[in-house]
């Protein structure tokens, strides 16, 4: 820094107001500064910075992974909210394993950030204590619930039984469910697997256990292989919710394979809204969480608590309202 300023002309303290985009400089000066600072290809050494500060401009995300189109699209909005605030993310996957999630809350890598954004799938509600740690974390998704941190969570159950209702409108009467998890109590799966429940009482309809097609990751390989079981089964049906898109690309692939046209057949919605959904063919109907406002409220609630906000006293559970997206899948081609 002090080469800088000899070479600009100015103290080191100037040089320190100009890289740190104090406002009251001349333009001038600026100028002068920035040309310097290229023609000595100086870096600034954000490890003094920081001790200084006590802040790092660091947040980590941590998702179970990254080739789920969901998780990868949460990240891209993460990462655009943070930079809005000046942040860098930092993003660490998880492997959907409990190894994997507690590592990631009593890893070194933590020392490197200001706080966490933390994507759980393989904890759950018995493991709130481990959230009770001593650094700023907001917890997505809906592995747990009333724990000692900030919970951005999805509104699941009523995504899903507006994506049955709007079935349930088109005619269909025999609408299967693909994605779902036996004996899993807590997660994205039962939540929407109850609205779902929800929406055929409402219509005086009951769930028939056969329509409820299990599968283990929520990819497209899996949806594939689902909808051959149950086209298989000889069970009858008119209508498909995938529990997401993945899934849902996935089962209307083997439809349109086998012979099924998709709505005319077969009507399918999945749930997450992914981009590929709206160039699939058909396009997909499905249900949108708005990513990009999980995002944003996620990032300015882990913020808030790295300023250490009065105003946050005890934590906040936020769930965005989601949105019916219809498209081809459902309604055909107007």
């Amino acid at each position: 820094m002090q080469d800088v300023a000899r070479a600009a002309g100015v103290s080191a303290k100037t040089v320190s107001n100009v890289l740190g985009d104090y406002p009251y400089v001349r333009e001038e000066t600026r100028a002068r500064v920035m040309a310097a600072v290229s023609d000595l290809g100086y870096q600034m050494n954000f490890a003094a910075r920081n001790l200084k500060s006590g802040r790092t401009g660091l947040i980590m995300l941590a998702l179970p992974e990254l080739s789920l189109p969901y998780f990868a699209e949460l990240a891209d909005a993460v990462i655009d909210a943070a930079r809005g605030e000046g942040y860098t993310v930092l993003v660490e996957r998880t492997g959907a394993t409990r190894e994997g999630e507690l590592a990631v809350l009593g890893g070194g890598r933590l020392r490197m950030v200001d706080g966490l954004i933390f994507s759980p799938l393989a904890l759950g509600p018995e493991d709130a204590g481990v959230l009770a740690v001593d650094f700023p974390v907001v917890l997505l998704g809906e592995r747990i619930f009333a724990g000692p941190v900030d919970h951005v969570t999805m509104a699941n159950e009523s995504g899903a039984e507006q994506a049955t209702r709007h079935l349930l409108a088109a005619g269909r009467r025999r609408i299967a469910v693909i994605g779902v998890h036996s004996g899993e109590a807590m997660g994205s799966g039962p939540l929407r697997l109850r609205g779902y429940a929800a929406a055929l009482g409402r219509a005086g309809l009951t769930v028939d256990p056969e329509l409820l097609v299990e599968a283990g990751e929520w990819h497209r390989e899996t949806g594939a292989q689902a909808m051959h079981r149950l086209i298989d089964s000889g069970v009858g049906f008119d209508a498909v919710f995938a529990l997401n898109d993945a899934l849902a690309l996935g089962a209307m692939y083997v439809l349109q394979r086998r012979g099924f046209a998709v709505p005319g057949d077969v009507a399918v919605i999945g749930f997450d809204n992914v981009d590929d959904g709206a160039f699939s063919t058909p396009s997909l109907s499905t249900i949108d969480p708005d990513r990009r406002h999980i995002a944003r409220t996620a990032v300015s609630l882990l913020l808030r608590r790295i300023a250490g906000d009065d105003s946050l006293a005890e934590p906040v559970e936020i769930a965005p309202p989601v949105t019916l997206v219809v498209r081809e899948s459902t309604m055909g081609r107007s």
